[in-house]
C-alpha cells in the first residue's frame, strides 16, 4: 500500500514519467536504412535521461544531438546527397548560433552528451541532458554523428562530429 502511494505521489509531481522509445536507423543517401536500435527518453529530477540500446556502430565516441526538424530524409547540397539532411541543424530555439555543449546555457540546446560505443559496436551507457525536458524532444530528430564532439566551434564548427550516421524522429 505504501509503495503504491509513493508511486502515485511521484507521478503526480512529474518526477516519474513513462519513457518514450525512439528507433534509430542508419542515415543513407537514399533515406533511412537499417534499424540499429533504440534510445529511451525519460524525464527525471535532474533533466532528461537518454538510454541507448544501439548496435552495429563504429567503436569510439560519437557526437549526439537533437536536430531542429522531425525528419531523417536525405537532402542535397551542391548536387551531392546529405544523409538525414532533412533534420536541419542542431536545435537552437534561442538563436544562440553557438555550439557550447550540454552544460553551458549560452549555447544552443541541441547539444547532448557524447555517446560511447564499445569495441563490440554497441552503445548502452545512458547520458543526461540537464538543460532539457523530455517534452522538448517531441517533433525533432535525434542524431548520432560519425565522429566525436568537443562541444565547441573550434577548431571545427559544431564540435567536429562529422557526418550524420544514424537518425530517429521523436514523435
Amino acid at each position: 500500500m505504501k509503495a503504491a502511494l509513493f508511486v502515485a505521489l511521484l507521478a503526480s509531481t512529474g518526477l516519474a514519467q513513462a519513457a518514450q522509445t525512439v528507433e534509430l536507423k542508419l542515415a543513407g543517401p537514399d533515406g533511412p536504412g537499417k534499424s540499429i536500435g533504440t534510445i529511451s527518453i525519460e524525464q527525471n529530477q535532474y533533466g532528461t535521461l537518454l538510454t541507448p540500446d544501439l548496435k552495429d556502430l563504429p567503436p569510439g565516441v560519437h557526437g549526439f544531438h537533437l536536430h531542429q526538424n522531425a525528419s531523417c530524409a536525405p537532402t542535397a547540397e551542391n548536387g551531392k546527397p546529405v544523409p538525414a539532411g532533412g533534420a536541419g541543424g542542431h536545435w537552437d530555439p534561442d538563436s544562440t548560433q553557438a555550439h557550447k555543449g550540454p552544460y553551458d546555457d549560452s549555447g544552443h540546446r541541441g547539444d547532448l552528451p557524447a555517446l560511447y560505443v564499445g569495441a563490440d559496436g554497441k552503445a548502452s551507457y545512458p547520458v543526461l541532458a540537464p538543460r532539457l525536458k523530455a517534452a522538448d524532444f517531441k517533433g525533432h530528430a535525434l542524431m548520432v554523428h560519425a565522429g566525436g564532439d568537443n562541444h565547441s566551434d573550434h577548431p571545427e564548427k559544431l564540435g567536429g562530429g562529422g557526418a550524420r550516421m544514424a537518425c530517429g524522429v521523436v514523435q
